[in-house]
């Protein structure tokens, strides 16, 4: 059986490498132009796949995702119903995604862009520090990203809270859940970072009513996805003062769109979905783990309920 390669702008061939490294014999086609016999293909390497696509190989019964999210497979209402379905959980996404965070909270904790912009005026003054146990920071979602997000921050000596579906407990982090507990986590976050899964009940969660729910003053950090924030809401919160400065590294819709006022607001950080990167030097060895589960008909590393949509 086969591996189809799917991922649009991707350079194929590092990781073909990387992963006939790892399976020698391993069959990796190529979409769309080196498929072969549709009825080969049992494993979908995807990322972003276009809408329809899947359902045209009636022996598909596993998706790979290449990235830690899902709902760009989920999204598609063709894909095969009796297809498992798992996201990429490997250590480099996770090391990228906790460097970025970091140095986010570490950016705003030490007032760095308020020091780059005395720069500019040639002013030398010093600007109050806040002991790091006094700045409160706020995870929502408390996953393989989220949790290692938070245990690298509390050894910092950051106050770290965070808020998950259900009940967690994570050393040295205060856990809540459920919609009160949302809100109580809101309250007490001077720093919000997102790293929440895309599914239809946290669609828009960052909106006028969780914003404002922050302290005045609060930093929001969006490393999750563009569909969690309303847009527009972000804007008043930050023109209003209730936020002083935001984190933006995923959109609605990306590219960013060259007239969106994100591009220009002098409030907000802006970076081109780059937080964290699936590289196959680190990727490969889980998903070839995965591909030898696959044909094993095991458990998937990363398996998601498609029903919960994560």
């Amino acid at each position: 059986m086969a591996l189809l390669f799917m991922c649009d702008g991707e350079a194929s061939e590092p990781w073909r490498a990387s992963l006939c490294n790892e399976i020698p014999d391993l069959d990796f086609r190529i979409w769309p132009d080196n498929i072969g016999n549709v009825d080969e293909i049992d494993i979908a390497l995807a990322w972003q796949p276009p809408r329809g696509a899947l359902a045209n190989f009636s022996n598909l019964k596993f998706i790979l995702s290449l990235g830690a999210g899902v709902e760009h497979i989920l999204c598609d209402p063709e894909l095969p119903k009796s297809v498992r379905i798992a996201r990429l959980i490997e250590p480099g996404l996770r090391t990228g995604m906790v460097e970025f965070v970091t140095m986010e909270v570490l950016r705003y904790h030490r007032r760095a862009d308020e020091y780059r912009f005395q720069q500019s005026d040639r002013k030398w003054k010093l600007l109050r520090q806040t002991l790091s146990q006094d700045r409160r920071v706020g995870i929502l979602g408390l996953g393989y990203l989220g949790a290692a997000c938070g245990d690298m921050l509390r050894r910092f000596g950051f106050s770290v809270s965070g808020w998950a579906r259900s009940a967690k407990t994570l050393p040295g982090i205060d856990s809540f859940y459920g919609e009160d507990g949302l809100f109580s986590l809101l309250e007490q976050s001077d720093i919000l970072i997102c790293l929440l899964p895309l599914t239809s009940e946290t669609e828009d969660i960052l909106d006028a009513t969780t914003l404002g729910a922050l302290p005045r003053g609060a930093v929001l950090i969006n490393v999750a996805r563009g569909k969690h924030l309303v847009d527009d809401d972000l804007i008043i919160a930050l023109d209003s003062g209730q936020l002083s400065a935001a984190t933006l590294d995923v959109f609605r819709e990306e590219p960013l769109p060259f007239e969106h006022p994100f591009w220009m607001h002098p409030k907000i950080s802006l970076f081109p979905h780059a937080a964290a990167w699936t590289l196959p030097e680190s990727a490969s060895p889980v998903i070839a783990d995965n591909i030898r589960r696959c044909r094993a008909g095991e458990k998937l590393i990363g398996e998601i309920e498609v029903k919960r949509g994560y």
